[in-house]
């Protein structure tokens, strides 16, 4: 039997990962995804099996959890409803499946999950540290390095080991090393968060990794985000005696459990507690996130280090410090706290998920050997050197160079983001890479060898939360290809625990206004439904008690005026990312779990601006990098007031609120009715006259009329032209431009923004040679350097990887390409390509109007394909569309009878179902396959 031709399960996932260990919900959800070779092939039913022992799954036995044949297509967010999961607990599981006529599937490949520590009471393991007798930094001037700190345990295992699990946090970051070899692969663990609310724990199984007789387990600890520099916090003068450091303690602690089930039935735990031995003398000299690491190969021999006994943590006792934030201070206890909750870390763990090698070797001055990588990345490097023991190589990172070819630091600000390796001159060479630290970097300069070393001497680990890729996009026009590569690598390097407003300098804050930008995008690019689900958490454990999410999160102290802790558009991610999340992946969990928080938010925005007039209250972060066209934050506010209540009512109703929906829709009426009498003119023009004030009111559907509307969109349009058509947005008004415009009849509009190499432009920005997304549209210009198109640019203030910018990919995707959703998750699926109007042509100096588009997106339901060509009034589209799925198909068309499929007329095509034919559109439905139309426009 052809099973291709019926249906095939794959890519089982549970909370979105695959086999995962450490699952901490009760009723894990589980997806997977059906292929067939045969148009119109869905799922009609499935049968899930649910073990605790892959010997039982084998057997098709489903112990722990057999749903029967259950009639329906769903193939996601389908949770777990067996038996109840213990602590530990190891879950196999396949699924089987039915397709249209009935024939059954062949069971999928097995998957498994296991489950996290789930009750406080599991925790043995007791938090550990050293004697730490040094006093709390307070030096301005001199950067606090303290070497990493290392742990061991020696233990025995006497019996055939059939299980181990190691469950272990940080307040740090720590890596785990069992008899030598390092437990998983992932940097950073266990995570950032609040650490006095929750840390973060990680789950490895570690069963190959312990042998019968003797074992040891080892652990590294160094500062990471819980006591090492923080964001801008040195630069600015933020936390204890304005150090930018400690700012949640002054020790790392470790916590770290193994369980181990022996083949006999026997248990047992080995924990921390006071029996560990630590040690300070170890290589690793220096660990900072932001500032740098330091090792010293010639103390990698443990046998020489000083080991003394571990102490609970808490024996360290009380350290009272004077806390800085922004015109204010307060008295804080730096000693060690318990974390009020322990909770499983549910992003995919941050790798190397690439390695570039060097492209070229320069050298400005002597001895300073300066490797470009050919890319701008995030992460750390692989040395590679030979040479006499004691020899210091020192390693900095940069962005960009100067004109003489030295090393552009200026824009890492405080971030010192230098290592240090000291050889121990091994006869054949030494090879080290960085544990404790990253960068944020395209150029490496290295210093302190006797001779020039070879190009493979530095190559460069791109560092990652692992989130898979999902989408590709490409072009006629090269630039805007590269454009969209550039936007995939400035968001790798971004989404590092948290998405993050740049890697490079002393900042890496998740940003809310960037986030909510960009999420769109991001979700094209990769598939970002763990990363955010666990960033949400980190969202409302820093909502403020007025209810308003901070500028970013974590939150670690406050920027900006006096008193403010957030900014209107920027709060709003805590809205609109929950809204996104749900509409790509159609998960209502997210919602259910954060509805509450919003609530408070939505409670809070009304309360502010009880007359629904739009207010200025916070940071006026507003239409950020704006060229020269500020736009009042009250007529923001209005405007994001308004987005936030329609994606609350929209949001209401997934979840089966009603009196909920419709009391966020009479909001977003009256903000509506607000807006008109306060901004709309009798002409249909408004009062603010920038281009972001048309691009929102459009994109807030806040106008009455249909003709109201055309008049705004015709302003808009006037606007830009009369600005040498050019734009004058900045990020809150550039990332719905595109999508605007095209939305109301300007496609050539916008194809002539998306394409232009003028300043400000994504295409000016690749021509300057970005391979990243800059912050500036300007951060850097062959004429001006570093000081941007005015020659005025603070270059203190340039990230060349800021993702922001980087929003207008999805339009790249959904309007130019044409790949969207119809309500959540891609069930129902859009293919709307916009190519430019029969006729158009390039304007003077500008790049030839696109004529064919080539992207995909993999949705939750499997490979989305939209590839078009336009010739004159000739225009062809190649499409796939998933099995289990269907699909609306926007056609350029003179008529319907210009269509054709296959070379075939469409009466004769199965599977394709003539809609209607409106706006110069032929629309069909189609089922799922892959479809080739031709037509005349």
């Amino acid at each position: 039997m052809n099973f291709l031709a019926i249906l095939l399960c794959v890519a089982l996932h549970t909370e979105y990962l695959v086999n995962p260990d450490g699952i901490e919900t009760a009723h894990p959800r589980l997806q997977w995804r059906v292929e067939s070779a045969e148009h119109g092939q869905r799922q009609t039913a499935y049968r899930i099996l649910v073990a605790s022992t892959d010997a039982t799954l084998a057997r098709d036995e489903g112990d722990l959890w057999d749903t029967g044949k259950v009639m329906s297509d769903a193939t996601s967010q389908i949770a777990y409803a067996g038996k109840p999961l213990a602590s530990g607990q190891q879950c196999f599981w396949k699924v089987q499946t039915w397709g249209k006529d009935g024939a059954a599937s062949k069971w999928s490949e097995p998957a498994k999950w296991s489950m996290g520590l789930l009750k406080p009471e599991d925790w043995k393991a007791q938090w550990i540290s050293f004697k730490d007798e040094t006093p709390l930094p307070s030096a301005h001037g001199k950067l606090h390095l303290p070497p990493a700190r290392y742990y061991r345990k020696d233990f025995e295992a006497p019996r055939e080991v059939k299980r181990a699990t190691l469950y272990f946090s940080a307040l740090g970051i720590a890596e785990l090393q069992l008899n030598g070899r390092k437990v998983g692969d992932a940097y950073f663990e266990s995570g950032w968060a609040d650490y006095a609310k929750r840390a973060y724990y990680r789950t490895h199984d570690v069963t190959a990794l312990v042998k019968p007789g003797g074992n040891r387990l080892a652990a590294t600890v160094a500062d990471g985000w819980y006591a090492g520099y923080v964001g801008y916090g040195l630069l600015v003068g933020r936390g204890p005696d304005k150090t930018g450091r400690n700012i949640y303690g002054k020790t790392p602690a470790l916590l770290a459990q193994l369980e181990i089930e022996y083949a006999d039935g026997s248990h047992e735990t080995v924990g921390t507690d006071a029996t560990w031995e630590t040690s300070g003398d170890g290589p690793i000299r220096e660990a900072d996130l932001l500032m740098g690491e330091s090792y010293d190969a010639r103390k990698a021999d443990e046998s020489a280090w000083k080991w003394t006994p571990a102490i609970r943590a808490e024996e360290n006792g009380s350290v009272k410090a004077k806390f800085f934030e922004v015109g204010s201070s307060h008295e804080v206890d730096l000693g060690f706290q318990k974390p009020a909750k322990l909770v499983a870390y549910t992003a995919p763990p941050i790798r190397v998920v690439e390695e570039i090698a060097a492209k070229k070797i320069t050298e400005p001055k002597p001895g300073a050997y300066i490797f470009n990588l050919g890319e701008n990345i995030a992460g750390v490097i692989r040395l590679k050197v030979k040479g006499a023991a004691g020899t210091v190589v020192q390693i900095r990172y940069g962005e960009m160079l100067h004109k003489d070819g030295r090393l552009m630091t200026e824009n890492l600000r405080k971030a010192r983001a230098t290592d240090f390796y000291t050889l121990r001159g091994a006869a054949n060479g030494e090879t080290w890479q960085p544990r404790f630290t990253y960068h944020g970097f395209q150029f490496v300069e290295v210093t302190g060898l006797a001779e020039k070393p070879a190009l493979d001497a530095v190559t460069g680990l791109v560092l990652s939360n692992d989130t898979p890729a999902a989408g590709e996009f490409a072009c006629s026009d090269s630039v805007m290809t590269q454009f969209w590569k550039n936007t995939v690598r400035t968001q790798r390097a971004n989404f590092i625990e948290l998405p993050t407003d740049c890697p490079q300098r002393d900042e890496r804050l998740g940003w809310m206004g960037d986030a909510q930008i960009y999420v769109r995008t991001a979700s094209y690019n990769a598939d970002v439904s763990a990363f955010f689900t666990k960033w949400l958490d980190d969202l409302e454990e820093a909502q403020r008690e007025s209810g308003a999410y901070p500028d970013y999160a974590p939150y670690p102290f406050a920027h900006g005026e006096p008193g403010a802790t957030h900014g209107t558009a920027w709060t709003d991610a805590g809205v609109i990312v929950p809204y996104t999340i749900w509409k790509v992946y159609a998960d209502t969990r997210v919602l259910e779990r954060h509805w509450a928080s919003m609530t408070k938010f939505m409670e809070w925005r009304r309360k502010a601006d009880p007359e629904l007039k739009g207010v200025s209250i916070g940071n006026t972060w507003g239409d950020w990098l704006n060229v020269n066209e500020a736009t009042p934050i009250e007529y923001v506010d209005l405007c994001y007031h308004r987005l936030s209540a329609m994606l609350m009512s929209a949001m209401a109703d997934a979840l089966g609120k009603r009196d909920e929906a419709a009391k966020y829709r009479d909001t977003a009426d009256a903000l509506a009715k607000s807006f008109r009498s306060q901004f709309v003119k009798p002409d249909g023009s408004l009062t603010v006259d920038t281009q972001t004030a048309y691009v929102l009111a459009l994109e807030g559907r806040f106008f009455a009329e249909p003709d109201e509307t055309r008049a705004a969109a015709a302003r808009l349009a006037e606007k830009i032209a009369r600005n040498d058509t050019r734009m004058a947005t900045g990020f809150l008004g550039t990332k719905p431009l595109l999508l605007t415009l095209t939305g109301n009849g300007q496609t050539d509009l916008a194809l002539r923004l998306f394409q232009s190499r003028r300043f400000p432009s994504w295409g000016y920005e690749v021509e300057q040679g970005a391979t990243s997304v800059w912050e500036r549209w300007d951060s850097f210009t062959k004429e001006h350097g570093f000081d941007g198109m005015t020659g005025k640019n603070n270059a203190a203030m340039n990230s060349f990887s800021h993702y922001s910018f980087g929003a207008v990919m999805q339009w790249g995707f959904q309007t130019l390409a044409g790949i969207d959703t119809d309500g959540p998750g891609y069930k129902h699926i859009i293919i709307r390509p916009n190519p430019p109007s029969v006729g158009t042509t390039a304007a003077a100096g500008e790049a030839k109007p696109i004529d064919w588009v080539k992207a995909h997106y993999d949705s939750i339901h499997g490979r989305i394909a939209s590839a078009w060509r336009a010739n004159g009034a000739d225009f062809e589209l190649t499409t796939t569309i998933p099995a289990n799925t269907t699909a609306t198909i926007f056609i350029p068309a003179k008529d319907a009878a210009s269509v054709t499929e296959g070379g075939k007329a469409l009466g004769d095509v199965a599977g394709v179902k003539l809609l209607r034919y409106e706006n110069d559109r032929t629309v069909f439905e189609v089922e799922s396959g892959t479809y080739r139309f031709a037509s005349k426009r």
